[in-house]
């Protein structure tokens, strides 16, 4: 049986292959990454020949699928001009970058709509996400993360990212499911709320699910918070994440956690450990 892909978001402090070098050190095989400073909108300088070579180190070690996670800073939602076009910008750059190494893709959070409703949001994004798409080329698929829904955050129902990808209609468009921020939207498999399965199923977006945020939950269900807990300590039942991570559409789907760690530094293995004994 092929080993399941289960990796981590990870620090690349010191350069990208030491990343790659963190995710060995915990027995991951998967990496996501920030392609820059998460607290700046400054893009990081494209150098083809360094990304290339990560790409070879990356797959050297075993290590042979790469995510973006795009800056939270990101909103395309948002009624300020200024931040949309740099969340623009910062969108084609991550995607460019992407390409250079293979990535799987690039995983985003739209944003939030600021207390205007989901209806008054959803045309004008459809048109930026074309835009992002267009402008950047490439084969790097953009990937639109749910939501716990804090504050207006988008995409914490999954019919809002159905409608999006039909929408915006290109193939690179698809999505990341996430355990916490699903828990935290009212999704669960076992605790008579919404079965983000059986949405799955319902809304057809089996296809375009192209990689798992596995998380544990510090907050109980339907909070709209979001906030991450090491693997078996939050609130999400150990049958939750089993349902999820064995159903049999789900087996080929990349797992990365953001769990917080055991000693508070991240993604650890011990996290790695306890999703790998969820896997039957």
């Amino acid at each position: 049986m092929t080993k399941r892909v289960v990796g981590a978001h990870l620090s690349v402090a010191g350069g990208l292959n030491k990343g790659v070098d963190r995710a060995v050190a915990i027995k991951a095989n998967a990496l996501q990454i920030f392609a820059g400073s998460p607290r700046s909108w400054q893009p990081k300088t494209i150098v083809p020949a360094e990304l290339k070579d990560f790409k070879k180190y990356a797959f050297d070690n075993q290590v042979r699928t790469l995510f973006i996670h795009a800056l939270y800073l990101i909103n395309l939602a948002s009624d300020n001009k200024e931040i949309v076009q740099k969340s623009i910008k910062l969108l084609i750059h991550n995607l460019k970058i992407g390409d250079y190494f293979g990535c799987q893709g690039v995983v985003v959070h739209l944003g939030s709509h600021q207390g205007r409703g989901w209806e008054a949001s959803k045309d004008r994004l459809i048109l930026l996400i074309k835009k992002v798409l267009q402008e950047s080329g490439g084969q790097t698929p953009l990937l639109l993360e749910n939501s716990a829904g804090q504050k207006g955050k988008l995409n914490s129902e999954l019919g809002e990212i159905r409608w999006l990808i039909d929408q915006v209609g290109d193939q690179r468009l698809g999505w990341c499911y996430d355990t916490c921020h699903g828990w935290a939207a009212g999704y669960s498999p076992t605790q008579g709320s919404q079965n983000p399965l059986t949405e799955i199923e319902r809304l057809d977006l089996w296809d375009s699910l192209k990689c798992l945020h596995v998380n544990d939950s510090r907050d109980e269900l339907g909070s709209g918070r979001d906030r991450h807990d090491n693997i078996g300590e939050g609130k999400i039942p150990t049958e939750d994440f089993v349902q999820i991570l064995n159903h049999p559409k789900l087996r080929s789907v990349p797992i990365i956690t953001e769990a917080p760690g055991f000693d508070g530094n991240g993604p650890d293995a011990e996290n790695i450990s306890r999703i790998r004994q969820l896997l039957k």
